[in-house]
This record gives structure tokens, C-alpha cells and sequence, in this order.
């Protein structure tokens, strides 16, 4: 599989792959529609170079399918998220509610857990705290948008367990 049939292909199907992610996708979750495409074609390209298309079916009717099991994905991804968030708003807000999450630390005794997180999620988590956005901190490290949501995914877990664990100060 060559550059020049994939763009072909991508320009030929893109139609198609758009109307299966904004067929399922919920508007709340728009924002989302590049990555889904990004999956989409690079799950394709994957598959493509593997010889694993069958063509029992059109190429454009694969793909369809591919971008809607792709934006089902990103769906149960993004909720999740919300229900983490929500989860932590409830907290810091004050809930009697007993919680495993921790409160709010501080500026500086979150820098300093972020010190001791892995160069991976450390170098991420720095520039967030810092307010730069997913785009700029993927342009800033050269990593895809993904990867750096990824990151700041696994990293906040990890960050969770050196905050209680790791005894700093207010978390202990």
C-alpha cells in the first residue's frame, strides 16, 4: 500500500466516514470528529498493509463500519472521562458523600507530585499546568493529540496514587 492509493482511498471514502462518526456521535461530543477520523484511516491503513480487507463487502461500506465502531469507542472514552470529572467536581464541591478521590492540593504540592511522576507524564502534566492546551502541548513535544491525551490520562491516575501514598503534605 502506497501513499499515493491511501490518499486516494481517503479522498474517495471520506464522505462516507464523516456520516458514520456524525451518525452516532453526539453533539456534546463533536469536538471529537478529527480524532475519529484519524483512528478511522489509520485503523484502515493497518489493516490495508496486513491484507486483512476481505472485500466481501465495498471499501466504503468497511470503512463506514470502522468509523462507527471508532466513534463508539471515543464515545465510552469520553464518558468515562465526564464521569471522572463529575466525579471529582462532586468532591471538591464538598460532598458529605465519602469519596477515594483527593481534594484540591495545592499549587505547590501538586508541582511537587508531578516532580516525581515518570519524564513521559511529568513533561505533559507540566506544560497542562502551565494552561497550555492538548493541541500546543502536542505540537510543543511532537507526540499525536491522542498520545497526549493518553498521557494525561495515565499520568493523572499515577499522580492520584503518589498523592495518597506518597504522604505529601495536606494528602496524607
Amino acid at each position: 500500500m502506497d501513499e499515493k492509493t491511501f490518499t486516494g482511498i481517503v479522498r474517495e471514502t471520506k464522505a462516507v466516514v464523516l456520516s458514520a462518526i456524525q451518525g452516532y456521535l453526539p453533539a456534546r461530543y463533536r469536538h471529537a470528529i478529527d480524532d475519529i477520523v484519524q483512528e478511522t484511516y489509520l485503523r484502515a491503513y493497518r489493516s490495508l498493509v496486513k491484507n486483512r480487507f476481505r472485500g466481501e463487502s465495498a471499501l466504503s461500506t468497511w470503512l463506514y463500519t470502522i468509523a462507527k465502531n471508532e466513534t463508539l469507542r471515543m464515545i465510552q472514552r469520553l464518558d468515562r472521562h465526564d464521569r471522572r470529572r463529575a466525579d471529582l467536581n462532586v468532591q471538591e464541591a464538598g460532598s458529605a458523600e465519602p469519596r477515594e478521590y483527593f481534594p484540591a492540593p495545592d499549587m505547590e504540592c501538586l508541582r511537587k507530585a508531578i516532580g516525581d511522576l515518570p519524564l513521559k507524564y511529568r513533561t505533559v502534566f507540566e506544560l497542562a499546568v502551565d494552561g497550555y492546551s492538548d493541541m500546543d502541548i502536542s505540537a510543543r513535544l511532537e507526540l499525536s493529540p491522542g498520545t497526549v491525551k493518553s498521557r494525561k490520562s495515565r499520568g493523572r491516575e499515577k499522580l492520584y496514587k503518589l498523592m495518597i501514598k506518597g504522604g505529601y503534605e495536606g494528602h496524607e
